[in-house]
């Protein structure tokens, strides 16, 4: 089975961890491999790329499969630039990393192991949070998807969900098409503030074909986590957000939620009575920082859905199209 690696770029800050993602994604031991490079319309980047990893370069020349690079002729986002690259791809499935990430060496692998033994469309693994600087005592284990890691009690192992995160997701590529793939409407760009991205995709895909998007714990990504991601002011604002995108989501996909609802009984029923248990019983600081963390976020979250009822249906659409 070919599998095609995209992994996409935009800033010269972030040339150095997309560097090391794409040598993670070219040193993957499953051997139909094609990696696909998207640069959004940044020339500068892509100069760079291109001298790194073109056909002229000796990485192409030490590897087996083939490297495809592209530059979008201007910045259309992460989505477009997803989409594009899986079009660009050859492979009978297309994976995504992100450009601060590194795959295990087994990531892909691990992933196909997954479509030979199951009809599945889609399969995700696990994100594992890679701190470059220390990890903040407060920052408890259930919210890691504020920051595109897999969280506490995400999934078991094989379970069918509505999606997996960005940064380590894979389609059956005709499948992912057909679809639409990635909404370019939605998704990073500058400082847009809809982080909807990979849940349309899901939603599409069991829509038209019943199947979501299988998870398998064994194909994993270490995604950088960057000091800012640590602040505790910028994940309030992050969660916030994430409640807003869940307004719009509502409007868009009605009936397409996820499993908000499990979350947070799992949240408020199993995880944060133990916390204050061990809080008390330790006494434990982090403990108590923790939970003041989880009861923060969820309010800025449910601050963030609130605010997006507030919005008229045109301008919540118009926020997502912007």
């Amino acid at each position: 089975m070919e599998v095609s690696v995209v992994v996409c770029t935009y800033a010269m800050d972030r040339l150095e961890p997309f560097i090391e993602a794409v040598e993670s994604a070219l040193a993957q031991t499953h051997e139909e491999l094609e990696v696909v490079l998207v640069v959004d319309g940044n020339d500068e980047v892509f100069d760079h790329v291109r001298e790194r990893f073109g056909p002229d370069s000796d990485v192409a020349a030490g590897v087996d499969g083939d490297i495809v690079l592209h530059c979008n002729e201007e910045n259309r986002g992460i989505s477009y630039s997803r989409t594009k690259g899986a079009e660009l791809a050859s492979g009978e499935v297309v994976a995504f990393i992100d450009d601060d990430a590194v795959a295990e060496p087994d990531w892909i692998e691990q992933l196909v192991d997954v479509y030979n033994s199951t009809d599945t469309l889609a399969v995700g693994g696990y994100v594992a949070p890679e701190w470059v600087t220390e990890k903040p005592d407060f920052f408890p284990e259930e919210f890691y998807w504020l920051v595109g890691c897999t969280e506490r009690g995400f999934a078991e192992d094989g379970e069918e969900v509505r999606n997996t995160y960005g940064s380590n997701v894979s389609y059956r590529r005709s499948a992912f098409l057909s679809v639409g793939g990635y909404d370019a409407n939605t998704g990073r760009k500058g400082d847009r503030h809809v982080q909807a991205h990979e849940a349309p995709v899901g939603i599409r895909l069991r829509e038209r074909y019943g199947h979501g998007v299988s998870y398998t714990e064994d194909a994993v990504v270490h995604h950088k986590l960057f000091e800012y991601r640590g602040e505790f002011r910028w994940l309030l604002f992050r969660s916030f957000w994430q409640g807003f995108s869940k307004r719009v989501m509502a409007i868009l996909y009605p009936g397409g939620q996820g499993n908000e609802g499990a979350y947070l009984r799992d949240l408020f029923v199993r995880y944060l009575p133990g916390r204050i248990k061990k809080a008390i019983l330790g006494p434990s600081l982090a403990q108590a920082k923790q939970i003041v963390a989880i009861l923060a976020f969820t309010t800025a979250v449910g601050l963030g859905y609130l605010y997006g009822l507030t919005k008229p249906r045109h301008e919540l659409l118009r926020e997502e199209s912007e």
